[in-house]
């Protein structure tokens, strides 16, 4: 694995590659790696025959300054994990390698609606920072695939929208998310959490899958008030519970039965904020072993 810091050696050693080899995949990542992001590694291979993976803390889409400075950072092991994987490029750039002329945001981007609700609504100027960074890496590495998870949802239609307004020629990948046995979504702010902490996000899921058990046509106002209601006994504070049409995230109260849902979450345990989500089914589903 070729480790590299500065866009101009990425440019360099990709044109290289290139020469010989035709496709291109892209892992974006914050680091503090974990089995979902070896994932994206694993399907990149897969599909690609040059796969990059870039390890980049964002400040842009902080728009907490304490959780920035709290973000994870296990860098050596991320390394270890990458070149064990058979990542072929890995770009570790810095702060001015990403932003030459200053994290100050020179270009807004029009994701409508996506930009003020839920994740838009709770962190303000979050998405606006993550396209900063994406359109950035996208346009060093101008790979011809991009592979993302789906625990972040809502940023894999900010991502797709991205993708549409830059009309960048990029095949979107987006991977299921990877869980615990105990059905916690692998995500690098665990490693904040405590074992108590870790065994109490779990009821996240619980309560996604509650949703989806009893998920039928009608009105979803109770279900989605019970739903909250259950994480507060469980000592979260839920930012939101709400349920969404899949394919735009437009809010659904009456429910017709026909129409594909997500349930999307976000919740505090303590300090550490989490978030998740499940697509709904009108059909049962077993959590007794959760």
């Amino acid at each position: 694995m070729i480790i590299l810091k500065y866009a101009a050696d990425v440019i360099s050693q990709l044109k290289k590659l290139r020469l010989t080899k035709s496709s291109t995949g892209f892992v974006p990542t914050m680091g503090a790696l974990h089995k979902g992001h070896i994932s994206l590694v694993e399907k990149s291979k897969e599909i690609c025959e040059i796969t990059i993976c870039s390890i980049f803390i964002n400040p842009t889409q902080f728009n907490n300054a304490d959780d920035l400075k709290k973000y994870p950072v296990t860098l050596e092991n991320d390394i270890y994990l990458l070149e064990k994987n058979g990542c072929d490029i890995l770009f570790i750039p810095g702060v001015s390698e990403i932003y030459p002329e200053g994290t100050t945001l020179k270009k807004h981007f029009d994701l409508g609606y996506l930009q003020s609700i839920l994740e838009g609504k709770f962190r303000p100027g979050h998405f606006q920072g993550v396209c900063q960074v994406v359109c950035r890496l996208l346009q060093i590495t101008n790979p011809t695939h991009l592979f993302i998870g789906q625990k972040d949802y809502q940023q894999c239609m900010v991502i797709k929208r991205l993708l549409e307004l830059e009309n960048f020629n990029i095949e979107l990948i987006i991977s299921p998310t990877l869980r615990k046995k105990s059905g916690l979504a692998m995500s690098s702010r665990n490693l904040r959490l405590n074992k108590q902490q870790k065994e109490q996000a779990a009821e996240i899921y619980k309560t996604l899958l509650i949703l989806q058990q009893k998920i039928k046509p009608g009105s979803l106002q109770y279900l989605k008030k019970e739903a909250e209601e259950y994480l507060i006994t469980k000592n979260f504070k839920p930012d939101y519970i709400e349920i969404a049409e899949a394919d735009n995230l437009k809010t659904v109260n009456q429910w017709n039965g026909l129409t594909e849902l997500v349930a999307l979450v976000a919740a505090f345990i303590g300090d550490v904020r989490l978030i998740d989500n499940i697509l709904l089914k009108n059909q049962p589903v077993s959590i007794r072993n959760l």
